[in-house]
């Protein structure tokens, strides 16, 4: 388990996700990357490292030599706290799941395909999109298997930018953010995969903390003797997690 500490420098680690860039529509979608921006500037000031868990873009895919159109205002902002010395952290989600390398070569991020463990000020974490994970959700689950293949990420590359960026912004567009449904109901936790994954894992290995995104709904949930944060969204919400180095709380960007 990676360990992390927090002495004598800025201490305060930040959490975000599911900002789906590029959906409903493009005013819409300009408007959330500003308020993002916003917040990176405001907590740049006391940032030491920024962890993004996932579907920061509606859609995304890498050719080698042919970076998607749109979004340099955010892009530019990650690159400028990344030079300034904030490490930062891309966790890849379900819409965004084809991030390869072109994050880490050109800005320096620390690429997560999968969730992470790490210690932090003697507190244990457990990290990650949250996609994929608890019971059943067997249909999806065979999907990401699929998309997530080395041949279908050879094949999608086949096609020519043009067309395959369209194809995948069509898709996208089907997606929850893109109709307006962000999930903003409490299923209870018998119906909540992620709550259901957490008391599960929490049998065989404990930790103090899950920090999920993905399920586009701010919750802060004590399960036993863990505590269950799910960052939410930014198409409505707005909110984030911080961990001060003593307390992780969930945040509304604008309302703190």
């Amino acid at each position: 388990m990676e360990d992390r500490k927090t002495e004598n420098i800025k201490t305060n680690i930040y959490f975000a996700s599911d900002c789906h860039l590029g959906v409903p529509d493009e005013q819409s979608s300009r408007e959330r990357e500003k308020r993002f921006i916003a917040w990176l500037d405001k907590i740049s000031v006391d940032a030491k490292e920024l962890y993004l868990l996932g579907d920061i873009f509606d859609f995304w895919f890498e050719y080698k030599q042919v970076v998607p159109k749109g979004y340099v205002r955010l892009l530019g902002k990650l690159a400028e706290l990344s030079d300034r010395g904030i490490i930062i952290h891309y966790f890849t989600g379900n819409h965004d799941m084809w991030v390869f390398h072109y994050f880490a070569d050109e800005m320096n991020f620390i690429i997560h395909h999968k969730p992470i463990t790490l210690n932090m000020a003697g507190q244990s974490f457990f990290i990650g999109h949250g996609d994929g994970l608890g019971p059943k959700d067997y249909g999806y689950k065979f999907i990401k298997s699929i998309f997530a293949s080395r041949l279908c990420q050879w094949l999608f590359a086949r096609l020519h930018p043009n067309f395959a960026m369209w194809l995948g912004r069509y898709l996208s567009r089907k997606s929850r953010i893109a109709n307006g449904n962000t999930d903003e109901v409490f299923l209870g936790e018998k119906k909540e995969r992620l709550i259901q994954y957490i008391k599960e894992k929490e049998k065989s290995t404990h930790f103090d903390y899950y920090i999920f995104g993905h399920r586009h709904l701010p919750l802060d949930i004590a399960i036993d003797k863990t505590q269950y944060i799910n960052l939410g969204e930014w198409v409505k919400s707005d909110s984030y997690a911080l961990w001060d180095g003593e307390k992780l709380s969930l945040k509304l960007f604008g309302k703190e």
